[in-house]
């Protein structure tokens, strides 16, 4: 039976495991959504914009490491995917973006919304490439689809619309089987790096997501070699708080205290983290980098070794290495000292009283009443430091956007996970400004009915931004806000909202919209705050 170039796509892409494709209905891939319209094995999620598409697939990605779809017109449909698409490449999630283009015809001429969108896509694709024949699809797919997985970035197909509907005898195949020695290490293999261990006296670790299979082992290493732990953003969670020496995230919202020591390290052992911090990072120490994707990490931290492997195959050799290795008691105790001081703080924050709401009392709201195994889908901007500051986080599981850094993805990402994981609890939490970049969006929710649950920190302001400007002494310009009433506009697209004007109540309105099915918005009048001084 023949099939279009449309069906052969779906085809190709339900063998890769996917499940829905993302996007906006378009001219250009009217073929494309026909061929959907007429079979189940892959949902079509229709969004209002195409970047929410871009960021719901980057969120998919993230949080299954499958390869995740998203689709546009030509022009500024697929211009439009960019910025979500950046996201992905930034933070190494396999995004495939299938973009319609002008027919073959028109192909290079003046005609309306052309652009050569392998130029266009270049900054974030790692591979991009035309479909210049029906009988090439597969072959494209594969390669894109191999390169998007191994390397975990982006690629990219534009397919002309009039090659949608035209038949093909290419027909859907497996992926072949890649075999690599990646992480089949040896002790004897990892002699020069126990070396340099054994020699430590100030030793830190810091671990990001790509830790998480390795959590316990990093604990054992801790302990016989006398290291204090650090996390990233990524990495909050994998580890309990009562870990000894560990002394929760560094940078901007992290544990305040934590660059005393840090800076002063001798050996630093990065497991599974692909960014540090200027200004909160050691300037003399030797640096030992692990990582699956080493190639990715070591352009954002310069080490001095690199293992290239799975951190849960290669930190238990590590550990097994430095037995016997001599600990320094001062470091230790520098170590727990500071951890304590954290400990008390954050506990402090968390309870401050008043109306608007402290972001730290927020944090603190949320960490009494998400679901010990919800998936959180943090925004950025102000409220992503005080999450990562203030919130405890233990089984949960958090999406961000990494390096990147992009405002507006919390609540694509919430849509992404809802319809991948439809029995976890979702909340994505957001600023009130990068809320308003994805507003219309509240619409899909409802569209698909996803039970799903936005925590507003309304301060009326780019917070982050404001705060940046004063402490350079600069003129504000733009940092304020024009904010509707978030309930009033929930409401009428379906939701349910609820308003929080103080902290009296608001472990219990959190826990009423948790329990509400449906999409819910908590909107919280939130302080205009500073960090609190850490002395």
């Amino acid at each position: 039976m023949s099939k279009n170039v449309a069906e052969v796509i779906l085809d190709q892409l339900s063998l890769l495991g996917v499940k829905r494709i993302y996007g906006v209905t378009g001219d250009t891939i009217i073929g494309l959504l026909d061929a959907m319209a007429k079979q189940d094995k892959i949902e079509f999620i229709a969004v209002k914009h195409e970047s929410v598409a871009a960021f719901m697939a980057s969120a998919e990605a993230k949080l299954t490491g499958r390869l995740a779809v998203c689709t546009s017109t030509m022009g500024p449909g697929a211009a439009n995917l960019l910025n979500g698409l950046g996201d992905a490449y930034s933070d190494k999630a396999p995004v495939l973006a299938l973009t319609g283009q002008a027919a073959q015809k028109d192909m290079g001429t003046d005609f309306q919304q052309y652009v050569d969108q392998q130029e266009l896509f270049k900054p974030f694709a790692t591979y991009s490439a035309n479909l210049n024949s029906e009988s090439a699809i597969v072959d494209l797919l594969q390669k894109a689809a191999e390169i998007s997985l191994q390397q975990s970035t982006v690629t990219h197909i534009s397919v002309p619309k009039d090659l949608f509907e035209k038949e093909t005898k290419a027909r859907a195949r497996q992926l072949p089987r890649i075999l690599e020695g990646t992480g089949s290490f040896e002790l004897n293999d990892l002699e020069e790096v126990s070396k340099v261990m054994k020699q430590a006296r100030q030793p830190m670790i810091l671990a990001g997501a790509g830790a998480r299979k390795a959590a316990g082992d990093l604990e054992e290493l801790a302990m016989t070699w006398g290291a204090g732990i650090l996390i990233s953003l990524g990495g909050k969670g994998i580890f309990k708080d009562s870990t000894p020496h560990l002394l929760q995230g560094i940078g901007e919202g992290g544990n305040p205290h934590a660059p005393k020591v840090f800076k002063e390290a001798d050996v630093v052992l990065i497991v599974g983290a692909t960014w540090w911090p200027e200004g909160y990072v050691p300037e003399n120490a030797t640096i030992i980098h692990i990582d699956l994707n080493l190639e990715h990490a070591k352009k954002r931290v310069a080490a001095d070794f690199g293992i290239k492997g799975r951190a849960e195959q290669v930190v238990p050799l590590l550990q097994q290495s430095v037995n016997g290795h001599k600990k320094n008691d001062e470091w230790l105790n520098r170590i727990e000292t500071i951890k304590e001081k954290w400990a008390d703080q954050n506990e402090q924050e968390g309870q401050i009283e008043g109306a608007p709401v402290h972001p730290s009392r927020i944090a603190r709201g949320l960490e009494q009443t998400v679901a010990d195994d919800a998936v959180i889908t943090l925004d950025t901007g102000d409220v992503t430091v005080w999450m990562n500051r203030n919130f405890r986080q233990t089984n949960q599981k958090v999406l961000f956007s990494g390096y990147w850094r992009s405002m507006g993805f919390g609540l694509p990402a919430a849509m992404a996970v809802k319809l991948e994981q439809p029995e976890k609890q979702v909340v994505a939490v957001v600023g009130d400004g990068g809320l308003e970049m994805t507003l219309a969006d509240l619409l899909t929710a409802t569209r698909y009915g996803l039970d799903i649950t936005v925590v507003v920190f309304n301060n009326g302001a780019l917070q982050m931004e404001s705060d940046k400007i004063q402490a350079s002494g600069n003129e504000e310009l733009g940092t304020q806000l024009t904010n509707p009433n978030f309930v009033q506009v929930a409401e009428a697209c379906g939701w349910k909202g609820f308003r929080v004007e103080s902290d009296e109540n608001l472990e219990e309105l959190l826990s009423q919209a948790l329990q509400t099915k449906g999409p819910t918005l908590v909107d919280i009048y939130t302080e205009q705050a500073f960090f609190l001084e850490t002395e």
